[in-house]
């Protein structure tokens, strides 16, 4: 018979495509690791693996195999979330992503208090950027992801729980005196900096303005918020910032200003992604109702 252990050995090696590796994240020796995709496959009655002394491939066949074997071990591990649960929210660790342009700014801002209520939660927090986070909420790897919508979760659900809009943030000497509110037609465009390509904030902060992806310097590209605010100190052109990250990025910098970008929002929601079958849904409600309640209480 087929075993649970046979799966995940099979799906650590399709991870690693390397035997070796792949025993050292499974705890168990090459040999043992080996054995059982032999058996395995000798149980299938087909090859699962190409391998010889340089490397190891999956075969047309053993990609259907390890597809399955990822549903199982998805529908294993929700089996077992359900038999540790009881009447104690968040008993047992969960693992959440986040991407970067949110993590450093929400994270200060709503884990002290999810702390103070639940001081025994274990939580797990792993940033990557929003494709990658999606990939893995569908394959299990992690129970849920924050992500800045719009943006494609096809066959995801989604928690709002922030919507906010952008400012435009700029050096005293260069913003227009007294201004509180600027439309994206009042915008010099030519001296917007954003984020590079690749990043959701970018993309929201073009819909927003209604704008094409503006010219920037060939000589520009940067993947960090604060990198963009340290150039606006130094003079070096304008950016846009959502509301969670103004207070952060704008804490020591007396030179700067923030206008409210007037163009109809909100520019851009945050939320909390799962899989519809998601066992968790009550934790990860009360974890909502926090984000939503600290975010209120600190951005408004």
């Amino acid at each position: 018979m087929i075993s649970i252990k046979q799966l995940h050995y099979a799906l650590a090696i399709e991870k690693t495509l390397h035997f070796k590796k792949a025993a050292e994240a499974c705890n168990v020796s090459q040999s043992a690791l080996s054995t059982a995709i032999n058996e395995l496959e000798k149980q299938l009655g087909m090859m699962i693996f190409e391998r010889n002394n340089k490397q190891v491939l999956v075969t047309q066949k053993g990609q259907l195999i390890l597809n399955k074997a990822r549903q199982v071990k998805l529908e294993l591990d929700e089996l077992l979330q359900i038999s540790k649960s009881d009447n104690q929210p968040f008993s047992s660790s969960m693992s959440i992503g986040v991407i970067p342009t949110i993590g450093p700014y929400l994270l200060p801002k709503v884990l002290p208090e999810v702390r103070h209520q639940y001081p025994n939660f274990k939580l797990k927090i792993l940033e990557e950027q929003s494709h990658t986070l999606v990939d893995m909420v569908r394959t299990g790897a992690i129970d849920a992801a924050i992500l800045a919508l719009p943006y494609p979760i096809e066959g995801l659900m989604s928690f709002n729980f922030w919507q906010e809009d952008f400012y435009l943030v700029c050096h005293k000497d260069e913003c227009p005196q007294k201004t509180q509110e600027i439309t994206s037609a009042e915008l010099a465009t030519e001296t917007l900096m954003l984020l590079k390509d690749g990043h959701c904030l970018k993309e929201h902060a073009l819909a927003a303005c209604q704008l094409q992806n503006p010219k920037q310097s060939a000589d520009f590209g940067s993947a960090s918020l604060h990198t963009l605010i340290q150039m606006v100190a130094g003079k070096l052109g304008t950016t846009l910032v959502p509301q969670m990250a103004l207070d952060q990025l704008t804490y020591n910098e007396s030179e700067l200003r923030a206008i409210h970008l007037n163009e109809p929002g909100p520019h851009r929601t945050i939320a909390l992604i799962i899989r519809p079958n998601y066992v968790r849904t009550d934790e990860l409600t009360i974890l909502k109702n926090i984000f939503t309640a600290q975010l209120t209480d600190k951005c408004s």
